[in-house]
């Protein structure tokens, strides 16, 4: 009992800090390296196989999943990028000028292409993780699922005060 809830607390801290930074990129700019992003990789990567306990049976699946965590990993680092760059690019103008010059279709376009590569990257985390889902035993996807129900709870929790921020800043407004 010990493991599963050390094995959750620390889901809870090591995917609270992506999201943080995530909402914080924008405003402050002072944004993680691609050394810290890969080391913080690295850990979540490391939390989840540790609370698997994978089998040596089971080890064989593991490289495709890793895989497929790095992948989204990385492309999620150039989404937040180009996100960033091309805030940036217009953090000089004024707030007129930005929504006079806006283009509402080439932003649907980039937010479809965004959407579709997220989507194209949950898949492939789909379909690495179901060789091995088929093979862990119920206390395994018990301690799967309670690192699972971390993650998502911190990341609905994380979204849920980004907006309650942004309606602060429209009231101040």
């Amino acid at each position: 009992m010990w493991k599963l809830a050390a094995a959750g607390v620390t889901a809870l801290f090591v995917t609270a800090s992506p999201v943080a930074y995530a909402q914080s990129a924008f405003e402050t700019h002072d944004r993680l390296n691609a050394s810290e992003l890969n080391a913080l990789t690295d850990q979540r990567i490391d939390l989840v196989k540790g609370a698997l306990q994978l089998t040596p049976d089971q080890e064989k699946y593991w490289p495709a999943i890793e895989e497929a965590i790095r992948n989204r990993a990385k492309n999620r680092q150039a989404r937040i990028q180009k996100i960033v760059e091309t805030v940036g690019a217009k953090v000089d103008d004024r707030p007129l000028e930005v929504l006079q010059n806006r283009d509402p279709v080439s932003f649907l376009n980039r937010r479809a292409e965004a959407l579709a590569q997220r989507s194209a990257d949950i898949k492939k985390l789909a379909d690495a993780w179901q060789p091995l889902y088929g093979t862990l035993k119920p206390e395994q996807k018990r301690r799967m699922g309670v690192v699972a129900l971390f993650v998502l709870r911190e990341m609905s929790d994380a979204v849920e005060r980004r907006r309650f921020e942004m309606d602060e800043e429209d009231d101040d407004d």
